[in-house]
């Protein structure tokens, strides 16, 4: 979907400079500190980064940064991790209390997402989760194994277990 280089310039600008930003901000949240050289250290590195890199991340089928895709990346990820602790509760559960049910199987999920990459970062969250694991992206079908299978029909599978990240990729990647 991304992969043309019909991008003007003014894109490409934008694109480098939202792609600094990020760079810039994700050096500051890993090294916690305001010291003057770490932050100058982190700029010149974000810097050579983005310079080297903000036309693969078009090619490789990222869509340019904007701050509406930016602010949803961001909220994506916080919900992501809220599903992993909810997740991991669930399946500690069932580890602690034999007694909870374990129905395991394999179900199919469909997704709205056109690009590649989304389908990837849909994948990769669901296998993230405890109790599902991705085991195949086919055309507009994921195959997924669920440690407790609730529903067997594609339309309630794909609201149980990929509507929860899909609606914010859609916005991230369409």
């Amino acid at each position: 979907m991304y992969k043309n280089n019909n991008y003007s310039g003014k894109d490409r600008i934008k694109g480098f400079l939202w792609l600094f930003f990020f760079l810039v901000m994700l050096w500051l949240l890993l090294t916690s500190t305001f010291n003057y050289q770490e932050f100058w250290v982190g700029i010149v590195i974000s810097f050579i980064i983005a310079i080297v890199t903000h036309e693969s991340y078009i090619r490789l089928g990222f869509p340019p940064v904007t701050p509406k895709r930016f602010g949803f990346f961001i909220l994506y990820i916080f919900i992501l991790f809220w599903e992993i602790i909810k997740a991991n509760f669930d399946v500690a559960s069932r580890i602690i209390r034999p007694s909870l049910p374990i129905n395991p199987g394999v179900v199919i999920i469909k997704t709205q997402l056109k690009s590649d990459i989304a389908k990837t970062i849909l994948a990769n969250s669901i296998t993230l989760t405890p109790g599902t694991f991705t085991l195949d992206i086919e055309e507009d079908r994921l195959l997924i194994h669920w440690i407790d299978v609730k529903a067997t029909a594609i339309e309630e599978t794909t609201e149980i277990i990929g509507k929860r990240f899909e609606k914010y990729l859609k916005v991230i990647f369409q």
